[in-house]
């Protein structure tokens, strides 16, 4: 009886309070057989076609519409600019705090210094399809990292529309975002860039923010200028 009486304890500490249902069963029934589990609905893919359109000017008014990727930062979009067939393709990190005010990307000192660089090479603005990784200009000014994957990917695209001779990367975030290093390591090369429209040459530099900060650093840039130019077909 000492065992049972153990077991018994042991049982009811163990929560089991009933030998054996509450309810009265037929022992004797056949099994009720198993329904089969519906399968589970597979998550919705959602595809980024209409978003990575192939027709430039649909890509371009998605940038800056509600659905891309920056629009629920603080801010403004900024469109990009310059011809559709553009030679020269000219890619920043983000738009500055003053771009906002006019809604274009590079203005105020950092604008004129740009216009510099490019009238030095025997470029204007309105010949260069000028745009930004990020549309919008993100806190701080640092692209998020949850996000730099797709715009790169977007900026990506955006340079096989355009299908340009030269591509111009201007800073660390763009050059990552298409060469996937950082500007002091991807800097003093042309790259070549392979896209739908076929094959582009990549040369990375400093943003004109930054030679404005560094300004001993506008001879390295000019040697980058030089090689962004160099054996390009007039």
């Amino acid at each position: 009886m000492g065992t049972a009486a153990s077991v018994l304890d042991w049982w009811q500490d163990a929560g089991v309070d009933t030998l054996v249902d509450e309810q009265p069963r037929d022992w004797l029934a056949a099994p009720v057989p198993q329904q089969p589990l519906a399968p589970a609905a597979a998550e919705p893919v959602v595809a980024p076609a209409a978003a990575m359109s192939d027709d430039l000017a649909t890509f371009l008014a998605w940038r800056i519409a509600a659905d891309a990727p920056e629009a629920a930062w603080r801010g403004v979009s900024i469109a990009a600019t310059g011809p559709a067939d553009a030679k020269v393709m000219v890619l920043v990190d983000c738009p500055d705090k003053e771009d906002g005010a006019e809604s274009l990307l590079m203005t105020g000192m950092v604008g004129r210094l740009f216009d510099r660089m490019l009238a030095a090479i025997g470029l204007s603005r309105d010949a260069v399809h000028l745009a930004a990784v990020c549309a919008r200009r993100p806190l701080a000014g640092r692209m998020p990292g949850d996000v730099e994957q797709r715009l790169s990917d977007i900026s990506r695209h955006h340079i096989g529309l355009v299908a340009p001779q030269r591509v111009l990367l201007m800073g660390n975030a763009a050059s990552r975002a298409i060469l996937g290093m950082d500007m002091p390591a991807s800097r003093g090369s042309l790259h070549q860039f392979n896209h739908k429209g076929g094959e582009t040459g990549v040369v990375a530099s400093y943003h004109p923010r930054f030679l404005l900060e560094k300004p001993a650093a506008k001879a390295e840039a000019w040697k980058d200028l030089q090689l962004l130019i160099q054996g390009m077909e007039s």
